[in-house]
């Protein structure tokens, strides 16, 4: 159902506002919690009680848990609430695990209108259902005014891990290629627009989508994947160093990896390429939602990229079945390749042949992004 399709449940000409009742364990609380969360967030598991006892299938267990206070809390191609769903959601795909349940706390502002809470649960409610995945449990708090910033949402993911390859940075070997799923930094720059009010010759939308049924088709096509990364927070750049870095502490052999980019293979759209320009961002730092990098062995290159760029075997809701990264013109491509050195390392090749070190950023480029 699309947003806004239902009033608020809550008697808004009452309570058009939280108020610290609607955290203080009474009636008003009883009352949020059913009508704005339960009538959204319904599972075979809710039963009212303190936990959700769940069934599993066979496999391991992952889990991952994150916190969302992206400002403001909307903006053009997504939301806080589903930012919060996707988020979680792709964390668990990146283990190669198949997402079942997940838990979310809202943290509440004092005077937060009802009706944007309203649209950030349908928000949520939608992006659980396009992700295949079941809210299961939750909670509630509200600070007083001035001591949040409208609404801070935490989340808990558990999913199963059904085959056994073993996707992580002690996986990667020299020679493996890295695949980058679409575009890079899309959802930084539309949120920083929206934040300043900036205006582009075209409106750049966050890429934020559910990665889950991309990565599940990869292995049940029987892609080799090694590790994988999605691009959050600190972007492309960030991504690769933290698993050089995370390979290098479990190698035995007294060598690193080194991770070469080509600048020429990297897509980036020339709205947002401007963007960061004008603005002094490197894109390659800038955050994404629904791009990640795949290191795969060079056997398994062809058949990713065939598995990213065509159409989904099974269609996304809401959506036309066609993968998240084809409704632009950048595709799936190989963007660098893995080598071995004497300390772990991101370089980039530009466009005219120079080499340079693409390491952390030693601040923080652009804050409360997700």
């Amino acid at each position: 159902m699309p947003i806004d399709s239902i009033s608020c449940p809550i008697p808004i000409e009452q309570y058009p506002q939280v108020l610290l009742a609607h955290g203080g364990g009474g009636k008003l609380m009883h009352q949020l919690i059913e009508q704005m969360f339960g009538c959204l967030f319904q599972s075979e598991y809710r039963h009212h009680h303190d936990a959700a006892a769940l069934d599993f299938p066979p496999g391991r267990l992952a889990l991952t848990t994150d916190s969302y206070v992206v400002h403001p809390l909307f903006f053009p191609g997504g939301d806080i609430g589903s930012l919060a769903v996707y988020g979680t959601v792709n964390d668990l795909a990146m283990a190669g695990a198949r997402p079942l349940y997940l838990s979310t706390s809202f943290i509440l502002e004092e005077g937060l209108p009802m009706t944007t809470l309203w649209q950030v649960v349908q928000s949520m409610q939608q992006a659980a259902h396009q992700a295949d995945v079941q809210i299961v449990t939750g909670d509630t708090k509200v600070v007083e005014r001035g001591k949040g910033d409208g609404v801070f949402i935490n989340t808990a993911g558990v999913g199963v891990i059904e085959h056994l390859q073993t996707i992580h940075p002690q996986s990667i070997q020299p020679g493996d290629l890295v695949i980058l799923n679409g575009d890079l930094g899309r959802h930084g720059m539309a949120v920083l627009a929206e934040r300043e009010g900036l205006e582009f010759e075209s409106e750049i939308k966050s890429d934020s989508a559910p990665l889950n049924h991309v990565v599940l088709d990869l292995i049940a096509h029987g892609v080799e994947l090694h590790c994988m990364r999605d691009l959050t927070r600190g972007g492309l750049a960030s991504a690769l160093n933290e698993i050089a870095l995370a390979a290098w502490v479990t190698m035995t052999s007294g060598r690193s990896l080194a991770i070469t980019l080509d600048e020429t293979c990297i897509p980036i759209r020339e709205d947002v390429q401007g963007a960061c320009e004008i603005l002094g961002f490197d894109p390659l730092y800038v955050a994404n939602e629904g791009r990640f990098i795949a290191f795969v062995p060079p056997q398994s290159v062809d058949l990713a990229l065939a598995r990213l760029n065509a159409p989904l075997s099974f269609p996304l809701s809401g959506q036309s079945n066609t993968n998240p990264q084809m409704k632009h013109r950048y595709p799936a491509r190989v963007i660098g390749q893995v080598t071995t050195a004497a300390f772990p390392r991101v370089t980039l090749t530009n466009r005219i042949g120079v080499e340079r070190i693409v390491n952390f950023l030693s601040g923080e480029q652009l804050p409360r992004i997700c």
